[in-house]
């Protein structure tokens, strides 16, 4: 087994406190109303304590997770976290005191998220951020009401269906310049704002004023840049350097993206949260923000060199009639055990995961768990391996073909009902051969008009789950799309890209796609924040069990859909789930196998590691490449004689579990 480079080159208090929690260190948000809170831990608000003290995340002192250090592909040893009321996990240790520090003063899941995205959009810039959009799930713990909120990106009401095609239809048919992602075109009218507002005034209960002091403060102060972000600017500095306001944000004095460790302070983004802050959602969608946002959308030109920029065509009535939703979740039995419930199109992601699962539980899995269980997850089975990426393909297949905003292309039947139907469902399982991969599915028939399919790759992104003190469950997936979004850069805020996940090409020979660009259209996302609850006797969702979620564009389904399995078929922890080997498919006849894990043999293209080998033989095409999820588990579970909550934060990332410590 190759150990991660980047170990050998951290000190071992890094790695200790990075842990989330081990036999020496736990992470603690003071737990002064929990189980063994005491007047010391009160003291000890959201820090990562031990025996001979604690450390406060963002303090800087030595076993501080958010100590700045090179960006990792995994990180070993992380184990699984319990509470006793609330938690929350983050992509970042800096959001997650944020949430945690909401938490323990009586906040709501609610609360918290919005406390968390306005730290993420700040220390996380290349993968949220209010300027993007986002999808929640939550669960209200009094009524057992699940909600689907949508605060996805629009495209705006000048678009046409040639958008990202062409700089003009009728007079210039080239494609947008720089390119469509670098260009005004593919941003898209941000909405994680005004879900928030939505969702906060559905179900918060902290003044909304106070939930921006975090960010507001982080800002205003600053703090050491981490490896990721550090990477994400040396990475997209060519692109950033053609906005001024990026350049001016992002690089140094010499005109270098800032480097890790260095101090970040971004007083126009602490600016633009005081906005929000008292002027509520309508202060970023009207008036001063409103235009920052539409002049830069409308930018011509780039700084660095004069070169042109295609612009777009948003204006500032797009973003005064943005409307986020309130849609229904997509919900599901799971071995009549579990009720799993996802998001609802536009995302893909919701129908994709239960349909996986509704195929997967055919089959018996525990059959294939993996082996050498660790603190990694262990070793993945061959055959475990296959039907899982063979469920995928097949949903995949259908999610390509049928998936898109359902306010302009309807679902067949008109509902995710015919997509998850037991009965067909069976039908999909059969497909699958235990002997040979399907290498590429075809998508379902429900007797409905033909329709193209365009492959459209998806990047970026980070998410967050939550669990408050009332037992009330939040999964949010949030994004501004690609690594720092279009590049362009308004008032401290990255703005988003997402409108290049429509189809560029609206039709095909076998007809419209449904994915393509229409005006006031949300582009169809992979993202799948989901919840899972034990399943009464009559057949509703009964006590939170799970909530799991994960950044990564399309692959986005096959993360999430690999944590499920490991947690409910195969009895992983939060953590192992979490951490153990990212693998599945979309429709194409590659299988990844995450090669970044520790227990998968890269040596020799894979082919000396029985679980790659064994695929091979079964005429998979797999890939080696490294993963970067970034999970985050909340699973609801009995330890010593009580109900706990055991949390896992992806070893891929920065991630952190913070709560009311149980000792």
């Amino acid at each position: 087994m190759k150990q991660p480079p980047s170990r050998q080159r951290l000190p071992a208090w890094q790695w200790i406190g990075l842990a989330a929690a081990t036999p020496l260190f736990l992470a603690s948000c003071g737990g002064g109303g929990g189980n063994g809170g005491s007047g010391q831990d009160d003291l000890a608000a959201c820090a990562i304590t031990s025996g001979d003290g604690s450390v406060v995340v963002g303090s800087g002192l030595p076993g501080d997770p958010a100590a700045p250090e090179p960006s990792s592909g995994y990180r070993l040893g992380k184990k699984a976290l319990h509470t006793s009321k609330y938690m929350v996990v983050t992509a970042n240790p800096l959001a997650s005191k944020a949430g945690c520090e909401v938490l323990k003063s009586g906040g709501s899941a609610v609360d918290a998220a919005v406390a968390v995205q306005m730290v993420l959009g700040l220390v996380e810039p290349q993968s949220s951020g209010i300027g993007g959009g986002a999808f929640m799930l939550y669960r209200d713990a009094a009524t057992g009401k699940v909600v689907a909120y949508d605060g996805r990106e629009t495209a705006p009401a000048a678009a046409t269906e040639n958008y990202l095609r062409y700089v003009d239809d009728a007079t210039d048919q080239t494609a947008p310049k720089p390119s469509a992602r670098s260009s005004g075109r593919s941003i898209g009218t941000p909405g994680v704002v005004r879900m928030l507002e939505l969702a906060h005034k559905d179900y918060g209960k902290t003044a909304w004023p106070q939930l921006f002091n975090s960010g507001i403060d982080l800002a205003s102060k600053g703090f050491p840049i981490s490896g990721r972000m550090a990477a994400a600017l040396e990475g997209s500095k060519t692109e950033l350097a053609r906005d001024a306001d990026a350049a001016k944000l992002y690089f140094d004095a010499q005109g270098k993206p800032l480097a890790l460790g260095a101090k970040f302070v971004n007083q126009p983004y602490a600016d633009t949260l005081r906005s929000i802050a008292t002027g509520g959602a309508d202060a970023f969608y009207r008036g001063d923000l409103a235009q920052a946002i539409v002049s830069k959308v409308g930018v011509t030109q780039t700084v660095s060199d004069g070169a042109p920029i295609t612009p777009g065509k948003t204006t500032l009535q797009d973003l005064a009639s943005y409307e986020a939703k309130r849609r229904e979740a997509v919900c599901t039995t799971y071995r009549a055990r579990y009720m799993v419930c996802s998001m609802p199109p536009p995302s893909s992601g919701g129908i994709a995961v239960a349909q996986a699962m509704g195929i997967l539980e055919n089959f018996d899995l525990k059959a294939y768990a993996p082996t050498a269980i660790d603190g990694e997850g262990g070793k993945p089975s061959v055959m475990g391996v296959h039907l899982v990426s063979e469920a995928l393909r097949l949903a995949y297949a259908d999610r390509d073909k049928y998936v898109a905003d359902t306010d302009f292309v309807p679902l067949p039947g008109g509902s995710p009902a015919l997509m998850l139907d037991k009965s067909y469902l069976r039908q999909r399982a059969a497909l699958i051969s235990t002997t040979k991969s399907m290498g590429t599915a075809q998508a379902g028939n429900f007797g409905t008009p033909s329709q193209g399919v365009v492959d459209v790759k998806e990047a970026g992104t980070t998410h967050m789950s939550i669990v408050d003190a009332k037992g009330n469950a939040l999964s949010m997936t949030t994004t501004v799309e690609s690594s720092m979004g279009s590049f362009h850069v308004t008032r401290g805020f990255v703005l988003n890209n997402p409108l290049t996940d429509f189809a560029a090409i609206p039709s095909t020979a076998d007809g419209p796609v449904a994915n393509r660009v229409q005006p006031g259209k949300r582009p169809r996302s992979s993202m799948a924040p989901t919840l899972v609850f034990d399943l009464k006797t009559d057949g509703t969702a009964g006590d939170f069990k799970m909530a799991t979620g994960s950044p990564g564009g399309s692959t986005i389904i096959q993360y999430v859909t690999k944590t499920l399995v490991g947690a409910l078929d195969w009895g992983l922890d939060a953590q192992q789930a979490t951490s153990m080997v990212d693998f599945g498919a979309a429709n194409s006849p590659t299988t990844n196998v995450g090669g970044e894990h520790p227990n998968i043999n890269t040596a020799n293209g894979g082919n000396d590691d029985p679980l790659v080998s064994g695929l091979r033989a079964l005429g998979h095409v797999v890939s080696i490449s490294a993963q970067s999820s970034g999970i985050g588990t909340i699973l609801r579970v009995q330890r010593n004689g009580q109900a706990q909550l055991e949390g896992g934060a992806d070893p891929r990332r920065e991630g952190l579990v913070l709560g009311d410590t149980v000792r």
